[in-house]
């Protein structure tokens, strides 16, 4: 057991990265509020550990998040890290996506991360300690055809996270955001798509290659998550967490590609100032 343990409060702790990141903190001896739709379905999982503490929250709904982090302080003392790792990727061509599609889509994966940050911030700060890991993704830093909402809901977790890092750094509240890329979860098994389809977009296209990689991801999931719980509370914990090598390849090609396109335009950028 680790004697520097820590308690964690990590969302969609029943499937994937938060599945695994569970047992890999019970195995240390650290303590984790884990949160699902429903909490037996962490539990049939880990089996019945003194550590962990199994809610079922609706991470949608500001009041049941609340008091899952009121009952985890209760339970545990307090919380050092906080995980918004739920999630999923809604595919599907802007025009075919409905409103309400991308309305869920938002909730799930925006929305619930506010109303962690929200709720546990204050703990964080009269603690004057705290880690803050949201999830986000490769496709956060540039586009794909049919999957925009996708890569609308993780450019915003970059964005509002770096804004948070700027807000929490004075009451040493660490942020790290963890844009992975493929994967080798249950994330491509378990997507959603518009119900709404326009044959001429090829979205299905999309949707049969993400099928047809699943479970050929190349990353591996155990070294991710060791590489969190390795990274939690260090004062020299990176912003920006870019986890496997199609990840930072896709960073790296979407910023040098911005970066030129900028010089290239440096002229007409700077041509608007009054004269």
């Amino acid at each position: 057991m680790e004697t520097n343990s820590k308690v964690w409060f990590i969302t969609g702790a029943s499937n994937g990265f938060g599945l695994t990141l569970v047992k890999q903190l019970l195995e240390r001896g650290d303590k984790v509020a884990a949160t699902s739709r429903n909490k037996a379905s962490i539990e049939e999982k880990t089996g019945k550990n003194a550590n962990l503490l199994a809610i079922t929250v609706d991470i949608t709904n500001d009041d049941e998040v609340k008091r899952a982090i009121e009952q985890t302080v209760k339970t545990f003392g307090k919380i050092d890290v906080a995980v918004n790792n739920a999630g999923y990727m809604l595919l599907g061509a802007q025009e075919e996506v409905s409103a309400k599609e991308f309305q869920d889509s938002v909730g799930v994966n925006i929305i619930a991360y506010q109303n962690v940050i929200r709720n546990v911030m204050p703990y964080f700060r009269k603690q004057k300690s705290g880690h803050f890991f949201n999830f986000a993704s490769s496709a956060g830093y540039s586009a794909d055809a049919c999957a925009g909402s996708y890569n609308a809901v993780k450019s915003a977790v970059i964005g509002f996270s770096e804004a948070l890092a700027k807000e929490t750094g004075p009451f040493n509240v660490k942020v790290t955001i963890v844009s992975p890329g493929l994967f080798r979860t249950n994330f491509l098994g378990a997507f959603p798509t518009a119900q709404k389809t326009i044959e001429v977009y090829g979205t299905q296209h999309l949707v049969d290659a993400m099928n047809k990689f699943n479970g050929n991801q190349p990353g591996d999931p155990e070294k991710l998550v060791k590489v969190l719980i390795n990274t939690a509370g260090k004062d020299n914990a990176p912003l920006h967490l870019i986890m496997g090598t199609d990840s930072y390849d896709r960073a790296i090609k979407y910023y040098e590609s911005q970066i030129e396109n900028l010089k290239k335009l440096k002229e007409l950028s700077c041509s608007t100032n009054f004269e």
